[in-house]
């Protein structure tokens, strides 16, 4: 194995150990948030896209010459396979593809684990934020509670002691409103009696007027007769 390869294997363990630690369950998400939190991380941060950027393009530079590498010698191995007469060759092609798809796997695996690894330390911050919120909101529900509560045993105490002062008032109160319901109800009662004398006398005088207009209308026509006798009177005299 050359030393970019061996460098490789060496980074793609040292991944899969990171994440198995990351992923032991004793481990909480607020310890790895402190140890994320310190200051040495803080100057680290500044270059840390810049150093995952460029080991990603390392990775996919080496999983793609580990790629030509695997197409080459599977060609050339159906080539020698053919061929019976280079045994020594056949051999060597076949080693020569073993290692390529070792490489390939050990880059493939290697960029893969690292993208993973990002998303676990991005998970697990995460989810120690949520879990301290958490823990404040739950911190401020129980102290809105006690408040809540001692709020609710002063105004019993308060109700307590001036209960039946209130109760004095409640029941004048009560009594004077019922008085003045009563005296809703009179009025409404003499407001709808003048109401339906009102609609009475309109009625009556529709009535009258019908009347008058009827009794006018017979006045006119008997008017109209005598003018009409009137003038076949004079025409005759004539």
């Amino acid at each position: 194995m050359t030393l970019q390869w061996a460098a490789v294997a060496t980074f793609l363990y040292a991944e899969i150990g990171l994440i198995l630690i990351f992923c032991l369950p004793f481990i909480p998400p607020q310890r790895w948030q402190k140890i994320f939190s310190f200051n040495v991380w803080g100057k680290i941060a500044t270059f840390w896209n810049k150093a995952f950027l460029t080991i990603i393009i390392l990775l996919i530079v080496l999983f793609l010459d580990a790629v030509r590498e695997v197409r080459k010698y599977s060609s050339v191995h159906t080539i020698e396979r053919s061929s019976t007469s280079r045994p020594d060759v056949y051999e060597h092609t076949q080693m020569k593809l073993f290692r390529s798809q070792r490489n390939l796997y050990i880059s493939g695996f290697s960029l893969f684990f690292w993208l993973v690894l990002r998303r676990l330390v991005t998970l697990i911050t995460q989810l120690a934020k949520e879990l301290s919120n958490k823990g404040v909101l739950k911190t401020q529900a129980e102290n809105t509670n006690k408040a809540t509560k001692k709020f609710m045993e002063e105004n019993e105490n308060i109700l307590k002691s001036h209960g039946k002062d209130e109760e004095c008032v409640l029941e004048a109160e009560n009594k004077k409103l019922v008085q003045d319901q009563e005296k809703l109800k009179t009025e409404l009662r003499k407001t709808s009696d003048a109401l339906s004398k009102a609609q009475n006398d309109v009625m009556e005088m529709k009535m009258q007027s019908e009347r008058l207009s009827k009794e006018y209308d017979q006045l006119l026509k008997e008017h109209s007769e005598l003018q009409d006798r009137l003038e076949r009177g004079n025409k005759k005299r004539l």
